[in-house]
């Protein structure tokens, strides 16, 4: 199943095909923010979308916490890996969570340790980083440009993950602060976008002033 937001109010609506339900979703979020990425691009996150939908596929088996394992000690496993294989496996597990975590629980983000700008840098580098180390094995050559894809084009779909899991422009002086606060700190499209739509018209100059 998934949820739809209808005339303000939530509503569950029975999905037959989850993997069909997140690629029309990703591909009218794409449309809406104006990103375009190669195809393989986009299937990789539609499946990955439909892996962790099921949750002991999102929380790693190795750990005995519920709680997913910080992002510092994900690479610090990738640092440690003991052979390139381990290493690429790593690196792409970051990746993954990151971008599922921002793309999906970016508001609860700003009450944790570190925010969604955090993400984005790790999530960005450890892709860019993969698609560097796997040049010349087989895998780089079936998914090395779908990591640098995603690694250079990170951020973009950490808004396009944010529209698919909640179409509707927020309203509220809280959320529109916090959509101000993504911007300044990412300067999300998405974020820029749905700012204007609430009356707030977001400045470069603020953004530059800000990140110095």
């Amino acid at each position: 199943m998934a949820v739809q937001q209808t005339g303000g109010a939530r509503e569950v609506v029975a999905v037959q095909n989850l993997r069909e339900f997140f690629r029309g979703s990703v591909s009218a979020a794409m449309a809406a923010n104006q990103l375009a990425v190669d195809h393989d691009t986009e299937h990789y996150v539609v499946n990955l979308l439909t892996l962790f939908a099921r949750a002991e596929a999102f929380h790693d088996p190795a750990d005995d916490s519920p709680r997913q394992r910080p992002l510092a000690l994900m690479l610090a496993d990738a640092l440690d890996a003991a052979t390139p294989a381990e290493r690429m496996f790593c690196l792409q597990r970051l990746g993954d969570v990151s971008l599922f975590v921002a793309g999906f629980f970016a508001d609860s983000l700003q009450r944790s340790v570190v925010d969604l700008d955090y993400y984005v840098s790790m999530g960005g580098g450890a892709y860019s980083s993969l698609s560097a180390h796997s040049r010349g094995t087989l895998r780089g050559r079936a998914f090395g440009s779908v990591f640098a894809e995603l690694g250079d084009k990170f951020q973009p779909l950490v808004d396009v993950l944010n529209d698919v899991r909640d179409q509707a422009a927020s309203t509220s002086d809280a959320d529109v602060l916090r959509l101000y606060e993504v911007w300044l700190k990412t300067g999300s499209r998405r974020a820029a976008r749905l700012l204007r739509a609430t009356g707030v018209l977001p400045l470069d100059g603020a953004r530059t002033e800000w990140s110095h």
